[in-house]
């Protein structure tokens, strides 16, 4: 019965040895955000280049496991939107979004580089981000989370928001390995994020008096700009409506290209390639 169990597993040897490899690489596309300063999600004017570096281990032919460092910048404005509304609101943003995630894949048709060298493949997994939303007034940017432009952290107002929060990344792919070394891909993923502050923008305006005694005249001004919009003095609308309480989103979209460089257990490769 021993000898039976040996044989049994020396002949599994290379089936469990040939699923299972590691791969680098890199990603390089297009970032995008959907939340209040955008009429519909990931509007592609406001989309940006985005990139950045991935380590991937092939756990079988169905399923790898894919850590992640990406980097975008996400952005909106009002000016953008067809609704004369929304112009008047006239708000705007800008952020970096630095990303470390860990995402399982799971290859549909079933995947290695040897004799399933293609798969479209669906995603879902755990991120965490940092970010920080920017706006421009007179030439000049400036962070708005410490500016608290709806009253955050001022007595019955929400508290400041948290910089860094985590996401879900989600989405699709399909990958094609040129040989037993090389794989190329292209996918397309979303993040739901547990924030509706990627754009500073979420719930009502404060009063704009208040704001400027408490948080300086930098604030109150891009707090509210609709007198810019009209060519007003500053306009004053306390608990108004600015922005909806729904949780931003934002994602990637582009190619991967990895390398196959520790295959099997670390040895040399395991199969043939039939690909080529």
């Amino acid at each position: 019965m021993k000898k039976i169990l040996l044989i049994t597993l020396l002949a599994l040897t290379p089936v469990f040895a040939s699923a299972q490899y590691l791969e680098g690489g890199i990603f390089v596309g297009v970032s995008g955000y959907a939340g209040d300063l955008v009429d519909k999600s990931m509007d592609l004017k406001e989309s940006h280049l985005a990139g950045g570096i991935l380590l991937r281990y092939n756990i079988n032919d169905w399923v790898g496991v894919r850590g992640s460092f990406t980097y975008g910048q996400i952005s909106g404005k009002d000016a953008n939107s067809s609704t004369e509304s929304r112009k008047a609101r006239n708000l705007s943003f800008r952020s970096d979004i630095y990303e470390f995630s860990i995402i399982p894949e799971f290859n549909i048709l079933g995947f290695n580089p040897y004799d399933r060298y293609y798969s479209p493949y669906v995603f879902v997994g755990l991120g965490i981000f940092k970010f920080n939303p920017e706006a421009e007034l007179n030439g000049q940017w400036y962070d708005l989370q410490p500016l608290g432009t709806e009253g955050q952290g001022l007595p019955g107002r929400p508290s400041q928001y948290n910089l860094t929060q985590l996401a879900i990344p989600m989405g699709v792919g399909f990958k094609y390995a040129i040989d037993e070394y090389w794989t190329v891909g292209v996918e397309f993923s979303t993040r739901y994020t547990m924030t509706d502050y990627l754009d500073d923008v979420s719930t009502t305006y404060v009063d704009r008096d208040e704001l400027a005694i408490t948080r300086g005249e930098i604030a109150a001004s891009l707090a509210n700009r609709t007198g810019e919009y009209l060519g007003t003095e500053p306009v004053n609308i306390p608990d108004a409506i600015r922005g909806l309480e729904n949780s931003d989103w934002y994602g990637w979209s582009g190619f991967t290209i990895t390398y196959n460089f520790m295959d099997g257990f670390g040895g040399s490769s395991y199969g043939c390639p039939t690909n080529f």
